[in-house]
């Protein structure tokens, strides 16, 4: 089974979707029917054809959230494409890097973006430039306009034979530990992902799911949103960048969102709001989260302001299933500090370094097992062996299993702290600091200590308006953390650097405060 699939069920040949369901709706009020849907990304795919695409072949998609940005990943599926999904955050060489990488023949990009691409379309394998105009920027005189997408036929005839181990997307990874990895989805792992989610959750025609996160990630279009477009349900699809959780939280009363994936400093946002009791949120039924460890007060807080939302936490990673672990809502009273249990058809298990099965209750490398694991990396012999072995994907991730078969995640193997001799692992040491009253964001890190070998820093996000000293800090954690975990330095930062899926980069925090304990040297 393909991709395609999802919106083949309009048409004659199939019919079991009503063309006129809504499919998509952006937050602003635009909506498209999963007929609209379909016909769209028929025109598309027959206008990237003429265009010479052929199956195999790459096509990137540098656009912000939209109607159309679905449009263009279902063609590119529907012809044997891959779609190239690409952070629209990205600087001028980082994205030279992925096209090149990638190799991608087509580019569809936003206009606002072409100051970005203007230096490098001479250096990338690009043959035809798409310019997405729809707040009237200029199209660059190098591009063609969006309007040749729409000019295809809307049947679809020429379509190639696909086969489920056909790759359908290359999504370039998030890059908590440094440059990105290619991670090759296959239409095989698609669709398992999204049948996954709707066994799980069991989604139908009246889930109405909100994606919060940019399409390019799977945080935003495989998580949640490709599951409700398989169940003949509604995606809701939030504008890009400057996410404020009022807007989202009245989106959800506005568009009666039943599932609604937020990342965990989203969700904190939310519980800190003074007026947070005031928003129309009865229809809301569930809460997705991942990407961090959900810290206990807010995970308590959640379910004391609204006990009918249940909060589903998730584990899981772009190549080795984006929801490998999740945690029902009927277990966060006794297992809330979990990730949870494996997702249907998945398998976890916690290994040594010499790749030896672990006991419950001992700490090691969590890997993953299932028919969402993608089999390969882009162009990358050396990580494909490391990562993926004898069909499980070493996520990397540090965690335990305990007796009951629950998975606690401790955090990256790069990110547990060695401090005189002991092992300490950043979730405890935030799970404490993000409780007090004047901190919104928190990250662990450990830098160089010339005695201690690493010691603990704490860098730290005030909340508007708030003051908060080192001392006091301290002071909060007595108690509570032992000696050894307590911070020996802070940093205070305006925000932490993140991924699109809201992963705290602590690479970055590493590698700029490593030379805090160094001894200063007076001029």
């Amino acid at each position: 089974m393909e991709v395609g699939y999802l919106l083949d069920r309009v048409e004659s040949r199939l019919q079991t979707l009503k063309p006129d369901q809504d499919a998509l709706a952006l937050e602003t009020g635009e909506t498209w029917t999963y007929g609209k849907l379909n016909e769209t990304t028929n025109r598309y795919a027959n206008a990237l054809l003429d265009k010479g695409v052929r199956k195999g072949d790459r096509v990137g998609i540098l656009l912000f959230n939209s109607l159309e940005y679905f449009a263009v990943y279902f063609a590119v599926a529907k012809i044997g494409g891959i779609a190239v999904r690409i952070n629209f955050r990205l600087e001028t060489e980082e994205l030279a890097y992925i096209l090149n990488d990638s190799g991608s023949k087509v580019l569809c990009f936003d206009a606002s973006l072409a100051e970005r691409l203007e230096p490098i379309r001479g250096c990338t394998p690009v043959e035809t430039f798409i310019c997405y105009d729809r707040n009237a920027d200029k199209v660059p005189d190098w591009a063609e306009s969006w309007e040749v997408l729409g000019e295809g036929d809307k049947m679809l005839d020429r379509r190639p034979e696909i086969e489920e181990t056909d790759p359908v997307m290359l999504m370039y990874t998030s890059g908590t530990t440094g440059r990105p990895k290619g991670a090759l989805w296959t239409h095989r792992n698609t669709i398992w992902f999204a049948a996954m989610q709707s066994l799980k959750w069991n989604f139908d025609g009246n889930t109405v799911g909100m994606t919060t996160g940019p399409l390019y990630h799977v945080g935003a279009m495989e998580d949640v949103a490709l599951a409700v477009l398989l169940s003949g349900g509604t995606v809701v699809i939030s504008r890009s960048g400057n996410f404020e959780i009022r807007r989202t939280l009245e989106v959800i009363g506005e568009k009666q969102v039943s599932d609604i994936f937020l990342f965990p400093f989203m969700i904190y946002e939310m519980l800190k709001l003074s007026d947070i009791e005031s928003y129309r949120l009865d229809s809301l039924q569930r809460i997705y989260s991942g990407g961090d460890p959900i810290i206990s007060w807010a995970i308590d807080r959640l379910h004391e302001l609204f006990p009918h939302i249940g909060l589903i936490q998730v584990y899981g990673l772009t190549e080795g299933t984006p929801i490998a672990v999740s945690l029902d809502p009927s277990d966060a009273a006794t297992k809330g500090y979990t990730a949870g249990k494996p997702m249907p058809f998945t398998e976890v298990k916690v290994v040594d370094d010499e790749g030896r099965t672990l006991s419950a209750g001992k700490i090691g490398e969590i890997c993953t097992k299932g028919p969402a694991v993608v089999s390969e990396y882009w162009n990358k012999a050396e990580a494909n062996a490391k990562t993926f072995v004898d069909g499980w994907c070493h996520t990397g991730d540090l965690g335990v299993i305990d007796a009951e078969g629950y998975l606690t995640i401790s955090g990256r193997k790069k990110d547990m702290i060695r401090s005189g001799g002991e092992n300490i692992y950043p979730v405890e040491v935030e799970d404490v600091l993000i409780r007090h009253d004047a901190v919104q964001d928190v990250a662990v890190i450990g830098i160089p200590d010339p005695k201690f070998i690493e010691t603990v820093c704490a860098v730290i996000v005030k909340k508007p308006g708030r003051s908060v000293s080192e001392k006091e800090l301290l002071e909060f954690a007595g108690g509570k953390l032992a000696r050894y975990k307590k911070p020996r330095s802070f940093v205070f930062l305006d925000e932490l650097p993140r991924t699109a899926s809201g992963k705290v980069q602590k690479f970055r925090l590493r590698d700029q405060y490593k030379h805090l304990h160094e001894p200063q040297v007076n001029s």
